[in-house]
C-alpha cells in the first residue's frame, strides 16, 4: 500500500463513519483536469464527539496508530493530526477545520465527486469545488513559490473554462483573492489566466466561460 491508497482508505472510512471532511490539494484537483504524477493530499475535517471512536476503529492497533484520546485533542486544540500505518511506515495527515478557518466557506460548499482508487473503481467523496482550490493553490504559493501550483491552477482553468467540468471556477473571486495575497500572487494569478486563455484560443472554442 502506498501513500495515496492509505489516503483513500482513510477517506473511505471518514465517508462510512459519516464524518464532515473535505478533500483539497491537488488530489481534490484530478476531478477538474490537474494530471500530475504525484499529488499533495490535504484532508480537512470537522469531526464530532461520536467521530473519534468510530474514526479510531477503523484503524485499530497493532498494525494502525489512530487513538481516539489523541483525535479528540487535537480537533479541540485545532492541531494538524495523523493515522498511522506502522506495518507500511506510511501516515495520513488530517487538519482540523478549527486550525484552518479560511476553510470554512469552501467546506460549506463543497461538493460530492467520483473518484477512482488503486484498483480502478469508482467511489464517492466531499471535495472542495474548482474555485475554492484554486485559491488554496495561491496561498500555497504565496507561501512557498513552488512551480506545482501554477501548473496545477492552469490545468483547472482550462479544463473549467473548456466547460468539462459542471462546475464553474468563479474568476472575480479568485482575483479578489489573489489580490489580497499581494502584488506577487496577483501577478502569478494573472499570468496564469491570461496563459490558459490563449491557450483555449489555440484549440477548441470553449464551451464555459
Amino acid at each position: 500500500m502506498d501513500m495515496l491508497d492509505f489516503y483513500i482508505r482513510v477517506v473511505k472510512a471518514l465517508d462510512e463513519i459519516g464524518a464532515p471532511y473535505m478533500i483539497v490539494g491537488a488530489f481534490g484537483g484530478t476531478i477538474y483536469g490537474i494530471t500530475r504524477a504525484t499529488h499533495d493530499i490535504d484532508i480537512i475535517v470537522d469531526l464530532r464527539e461520536t467521530d473519534y471512536e468510530a474514526l479510531s476503529q477503523k484503524f485499530p492497533l497493532p498494525r494502525y496508530y489512530a487513538d481516539p484520546e489523541m483525535i479528540k485533542n487535537s480537533v479541540e486544540m485545532g492541531i494538524m493530526f495523523n493515522i498511522i500505518d506502522s506495518s507500511e511506515g506510511i501516515k495520513a495527515d488530517l487538519v482540523p477545520l478549527r486550525r484552518e478557518p479560511e476553510y470554512q466557506i469552501a467546506f460549506d460548499r463543497r461538493i460530492r465527486e467520483t473518484f477512482t482508487d488503486e484498483n480502478d473503481k469508482p467511489f464517492e467523496a466531499w471535495v472542495a469545488q474548482p474555485t475554492d482550490i484554486i485559491i488554496g493553490k495561491l496561498q500555497a504559493w504565496n507561501e512557498g513559490r513552488s512551480n506545482k501550483h501554477p501548473n496545477d491552477i492552469f490545468a483547472i482553468l482550462f479544463f473549467c473554462l473548456q466547460g468539462y467540468s459542471s462546475h464553474n471556477v468563479n474568476l472575480d473571486e479568485v482575483t479578489r483573492e489573489a489580490a489580497r495575497l499581494g502584488r506577487e500572487t496577483l501577478e502569478m494569478w494573472n499570468k496564469t489566466l491570461t496563459r490558459t486563455r490563449e491557450e483555449i484560443e489555440k484549440g477548441d472554442t470553449p464551451r464555459k466561460w
